[in-house]
């Protein structure tokens, strides 16, 4: 069981920086969408609701005598500016960026579902409630962010052929 626990608070503090990631790469990607209202607000409100998750997963950890780990939260937040970096130089960065939001989501409920998993076989249930709290965010983010990718999509080639690269890009 101690290994079990062991484990369990390891991948808490990778999720812990997983979402430490998440809102770096969301704040970056919301102060270049001015064009894309809705995507903005809805991004904006999932900043919001990550910083809660990133609250819960602290929660979960100092259930469990633990805190997070400044090595895999500064690797997973470094990673996270770099791909902000390097998406902000692409002409249609905010589709981009829209494909790899909508990618993270998956990975974040999927790094959720194992989280809710290993909870319920150490016998956390705590732990395993604050999971599926966050697990439904993600899964209606990522819900939004399906239904919005061709609208995003289109969007963007609209003001491409209206406006030019610079205009559709923002």
């Amino acid at each position: 069981m101690a290994d079990m626990r062991e484990t369990l608070v390891d991948w808490l503090r990778d999720a812990h920086g997983m979402e430490k990631q998440a809102i770096d790469m969301m704040e970056a990607h919301s102060g270049r969408l001015e064009h894309y209202p809705e995507l903005k607000a809805q991004i904006d409100r999932h900043i919001a609701e990550t910083r809660g998750q990133v609250q819960r997963l602290e929660d979960c950890l100092g259930r469990l005598g633990a805190d997070t780990s400044a090595v895999k939260t500064g690797l997973a937040r470094a990673s996270g500016m770099m791909q902000s970096l390097l998406g902000s130089t692409a002409s249609d960065e905010v589709v981009k960026n829209a494909i790899g939001e909508a990618s993270f989501e998956r990975f974040e409920i999927a790094n959720y579902r194992v989280l809710i998993a290993a909870a319920e076989a150490c016998g956390e249930m705590e732990v395993k409630r604050l999971c599926e709290e966050s697990l439904r965010e993600e899964e209606a983010m990522a819900s939004w962010l399906d239904q919005q990718l061709p609208i995003v999509t289109k969007r963007y080639l609209g003001m491409l052929e209206t406006a030019g690269t610079s205009a559709a890009k923002r």
